[in-house]
């Protein structure tokens, strides 16, 4: 696995590849690479002629009351990760190259970004689609991966693809839990055993919800409400039903929609969804 640290180097690196006929998959990350993240790297080394990926902790999506400083930094770890799974190339550019001095180049994307996380961390996705598009220059792929339980940033980098015309087809992949339930997240390191026992009924509220959303509750403001009753050992910053397409809120479950939720369990702020589509009528035969 050859390491690359500057955009011009990796540009070059992709390119020479292409030339070879090959496709090019890409799986970036923040590090502190759990089983989610070795997901999405194996799709594409599966899927694609190289795999390509990225870890960057990327200083524009953290205010500065979070825990940028903080974020778990376990690069021999990751790297050794990677290396096993077939990764090709990991790019490891620096926050100096990423944001030179008087930087002052913003992607902002509108709609997708509303709500849900983007109405507690306004300056989030702003700080995603900047880096993402600034990766994607750099590595030019076809292909690049993302976890679903960023279900929020996944639409406001699909819509951002689209509407940059940059052809690349962003994959959504399934979220990977814990054996228990639990969303496997890097922050998931900074809970306490206790903290980590009442972080389960994230998991737990939501796929009870799925439960009563299959057998026909569609009212979008019980579901939620039932959501909050299962967390109320934790301090919920949102529990909302929105299309899972556009993000907006729904009123009724009769579309596929997103469950999302998130809640800070002491000190760490996690999140969760789920996505459920409703069976369609069946027909009527007896006119037949």
């Amino acid at each position: 696995m050859i390491l690359l640290e500057t955009a011009d180097a990796m540009r070059a690196w992709s390119r020479a590849r292409r030339a070879e006929g090959h496709t090019i998959g890409f799986a970036p990350t923040m590090g502190a690479l759990h089983e989610g993240h070795a997901s999405l790297a194996r799709a594409a080394v599966r899927e694609c002629g190289v795999a390509v990926a990225s870890i960057f902790v990327n200083p524009a999506q953290f205010a500065p009351n979070e825990d940028f400083d903080k974020y778990p930094r376990t690069f021999e770890a990751d790297r050794a990760m990677l290396e096993g799974i077939g990764v090709h190339a990991l790019y490891l550019p620096s926050a100096r190259d990423m944001y030179p001095e008087s930087y002052s180049t913003y992607v902002e994307v509108g709609g997708v970004s509303q709500g849900l996380c983007g109405g507690s961390r306004p300056h989030f996705f702003r700080g995603v689609a900047t880096v993402v598009t600034k990766l994607f220059n750099a590595v030019e792929p076809d292909r690049a991966y993302f976890g679903q339980k960023d279900a929020q940033q996944c639409a406001v980098i699909r819509r951002m693809a689209r509407d940059l015309d940059t052809g690349i087809e962003i994959v959504q992949m399934p979220i990977v839990r814990e054996a228990d339930g639990l969303a496997m997240s890097s922050r998931n390191r900074y809970l306490g055993p206790e903290e980590r026992t009442r972080a389960l009924c994230i998991s737990r509220s939501l796929f009870e919800a799925g439960r009563r959303m299959g057998g026909g509750l569609k009212d979008a403001a019980a579901v939620a409400a039932g959501v909050r009753e299962g967390m109320a050992e934790t301090r919920i910053d949102y529990v909302e039903l929105v299309d899972a397409e556009t993000m907006r809120p729904v009123a009724a479950v009769d579309r596929p929609v997103l469950l999302a939720a998130a809640a800070w369990v002491g000190d760490t702020r996690l999140i969760d969804n789920i996505l459920f589509t409703p069976e369609a009528p069946k027909e009527d035969a007896s006119c037949c």
